[in-house]
């Protein structure tokens, strides 16, 4: 009987993306406004229901701590002889995070994450008990509450089990009452700083042209290659908010750096338009591994008779390595012939990768080479 095992390199998926020419995008794309941001709210509570898959009261005594405080303080006594003596296994100790958008109001309604602390083996199937959300000034501006919802399950036997996704962590959706706003004097600036989310400076000019030629004023100014700074006109100064409405919907052509990405985890390779090279040869030389296995008679029967017979397998593992195969790309190159001329040789994505490098490394590729 012939076994033939081949191995294939894994199959790598290869983004390009390019186009004839830039396309623009809006200023609220490409930018955020100084002080207009979401922040960050944590707290700690008590996730109860759960089918025995609680944290453990020897391993996580401020479980018990916990569960404890909590009754004392809706009225339930304990003695303190009897504390230590508490074991519930439908009970873990839970972090939850939440995050706060900009403008909040209270009575608005967002989301929290649950992430168990202690020794929970699931919190499937638990409630989120009553959790006060603070920020960073210690100041409650939330409280959490609701049945968790988790994206996995766990399932066991006897001797097996199974388990899909993070059962340890869960979302309460619309969980979280906003209690407390953040104070705003938005509309009382005199001056608007718009932050780019990427360092450019001929973005950065290319956005302060594009307010000044809608404001037919010279109100904006590059401060640096991240920071644009708008001073509000007099006809705005009460109403900064329809200013904003105004300036981010401006369409502004970014100005993208030559970059090549390259994920040598995954095989994936992604690159700009913009990237170029210099005149370079590229030799490929592809290599094929084939493992077969063929049996072969054995030399003497076996002392005792059997069922049947097992034969040895003697398995050559012959290696053969493709014809090579010389690309010349010309100076200047862009990305449709480079693709085209790595096609032309039959190179694959993951074999891109390190052709790539080498030709980084030769300083003939005008880009920068990201590898993550």
């Amino acid at each position: 009987m012939k076994q033939i095992i081949k191995i294939f390199f894994p199959i790598v998926l290869m983004l390009l993306m390019f186009a004839d020419t830039a396309s623009a995008a809006r200023i609220k794309d490409l930018s955020s406004i100084k002080g207009v941001r979401s922040n960050q709210l944590i707290g700690f509570g008590l996730v109860i229901g759960l089918a025995g898959t609680g944290d453990s009261a020897t391993n996580v005594f401020f479980s018990i701590q916990a569960l404890f405080n909590m009754l004392k303080k809706m009225g339930v006594t304990i003695p303190s002889g009897e504390v230590d003596s508490l074991k519930f296994k439908n009970v873990a100790t839970v972090m939850v995070t939440a995050e706060l958008p900009s403008f909040a109001r209270q009575g608005d309604r967002i989301d929290v994450t649950v992430s168990s602390v202690g020794d929970s083996k699931s919190l499937q199937g638990g409630t989120l008990l009553m959790t006060p959300l603070k920020g960073p000034d210690s100041n409650t501006y939330g409280v959490a509450q609701g049945p968790l919802s988790i994206g996995g399950f766990e399932v066991a036997g006897a001797a097996a089990g199974t388990q899909k996704n993070h059962v340890t962590v869960g979302r309460v959706v619309n969980g979280a009452l906003v209690e407390r706003e953040l104070p705003h004097k938005f509309n009382a600036k005199e001056e608007l700083v718009f932050a780019l989310k990427k360092t450019d400076f001929t973005t950065a000019r290319r956005i302060s042209q594009a307010i000044n030629n809608e404001l037919k004023d010279q109100s904006a100014f590059v401060i640096d290659g991240r920071t644009v700074k708008v001073e509000v006109p007099k006809f705005y100064q009460d109403n900064t908010s329809e200013l904003i409405a105004r300036i981010e919907k401006l369409d502004v052509e970014p100005d993208i750096v030559a970059r090549v990405i390259v994920d040598e985890r995954t095989g994936t390779v992604v690159m700009g338009e913009n990237v170029r090279i210099s005149t370079v040869a590229v030799a490929h030389g592809a290599l094929f591994i084939q493992i077969k296995g063929e049996p072969v008679a054995a030399d003497a029967p076996p002392p005792v008779a059997e069922p049947e017979a097992v034969n040895p397998v003697r398995t050559p593992v012959p290696a053969e390595e493709g014809e090579d195969k010389l690309l010349v790309m010309n100076r200047g190159a862009s990305l449709g012939d480079i693709v085209n001329g790595l096609n032309a040789i039959g190179v694959t994505p993951r074999d891109l990768i390190a052709i790539l490098q080498s030709i980084k490394a030769a300083g003939a590729l005008h880009a920068e080479l990201d590898i993550i």
